[in-house]
């Protein structure tokens, strides 16, 4: 494969590169100098195959412009419900503007709650073939400004419910060449939910049921549709999503069996997609049996050598005296045998 290109203000200075082996069917690429490339200027090239003594004739040109220089300035970020650098009340999306701050050559906008903003690739596909996509078809990370050099606006449903919150943007212009990082910080308010045990310290082990209640605030803002509930400690952990009735409320029955305590992570989701911070509401367990013995009493003198003494196992949950009787029922027990001594 033979590749001529030369500046279309200049067709005289072609630019000749070669490929010597090529598979039928298969991409054929040849490098390029980085000298015969200019930036801002255009270009033609074209293409020829040769096979032993058989040549092709060239092919018609095709033309490209070479753009190696980023956008001048980074881009101007504004929000209309979300003042910056202070502390906004949650519960709707954030509204973003998003303006080229005067790079006329801006197409549109790169954005993320990460700091590092993502870049554009392009997949190859069978035969070695590159497989160009529009990348404002992914609208999770990018949008087309309204015209070129212009702005585009965003609504977000931030990452998390609370707290600060930054959103990272670039510019792109139509080479995809990305500007210097722009940056909005702001902060909102917590709208978790409440959790209302139905009495104030369950009993370990035993259902109880557990009422969840929307902040007013958040409620007022767009209905909270539902929660999403996470046991933490428990003997079987588990996250489950439960649907709240119209005023926004939900109760879920747990039984709380950690052996050292356990704990409830709550988010609501109000039907704008808003998902809140989490509550969190613990309780603390000690379900060590007690030992007592009147022949040896705990921390205290009693008994003595060869003294038999008697202790008493008290369980603190309900239930295990049960269990610990069927495990004795299955069991059996060997007194050692006696040592023998020296005569």
């Amino acid at each position: 494969m033979r590749y001529q290109v030369w500046p279309v203000a200049d067709p005289s200075e072609i630019t000749t590169v070669t490929r010597d082996y090529a598979t039928p069917g298969f991409e054929a690429p040849a490098t390029l100098p980085a000298s015969a490339l200019a930036d801002g200027q255009s270009y033609a090239w074209q293409a020829q195959t040769a096979v032993g003594e058989s040549v092709s004739t060239w092919s018609a040109p095709c033309y490209v412009t070479i753009d190696n220089s980023r956008p001048t300035n980074a881009p101007t970020i504004t929000s209309s419900n979300y003042a910056a650098e202070k502390w906004n009340d949650g519960g709707e999306p954030v509204e973003f503007t998003l303006s080229a701050n005067g790079a006329a050559d801006v197409e549109g906008f790169v954005f993320s709650w990460q700091s590092d903003v993502p870049v554009i690739g392009t997949s190859i596909g069978d035969y070695g073939i590159p497989q160009p996509v529009d990348p404002y078809t992914d609208t999770k990370y990018r949008v087309r400004a309204d015209t070129l050099g212009g702005s585009a606006t965003l609504t977000l449903v931030p990452p998390t419910g609370s707290g600060p919150m930054t959103l990272w943007v670039r510019s792109l212009d139509r080479a995809y060449n990305r500007s210097e990082t722009a940056r909005y910080d702001f902060n909102i308010k917590s709208t978790a939910p409440s959790i209302s045990p139905a009495v104030p310290e369950p009993e370990f082990g035993q259902p109880t049921e557990f009422t969840l209640r929307p902040d007013p605030a958040l409620q007022a803002k767009s209905p909270v549709v539902g929660y999403s509930v996470k046991t933490l400690r428990g003997q079987s952990d588990r996250t489950f999503d439960i649907t709240a009735r119209p005023d926004g409320t939900a109760t879920v029955e747990l039984a709380l069996d950690g052996l050292y305590g356990e704990n409830l992570q709550v988010n609501s989701k109000s039907a704008n997609g808003w998902v809140s911070d989490a509550a969190w509401w613990g309780i603390s367990y000690d379900t060590a049996p007690t030992v007592s013995s009147d022949t040896y009493p705990e921390n205290g003198s009693g008994g003595g050598v060869g003294v038999p003494g008697t202790f008493t196992l008290t369980p603190k949950v309900k239930d295990v005296a049960n269990r610990a009787s069927a495990a004795a029922e299955n069991s059996t027990c060997s007194r050692p045998p006696e040592a023998e001594t020296g005569r």
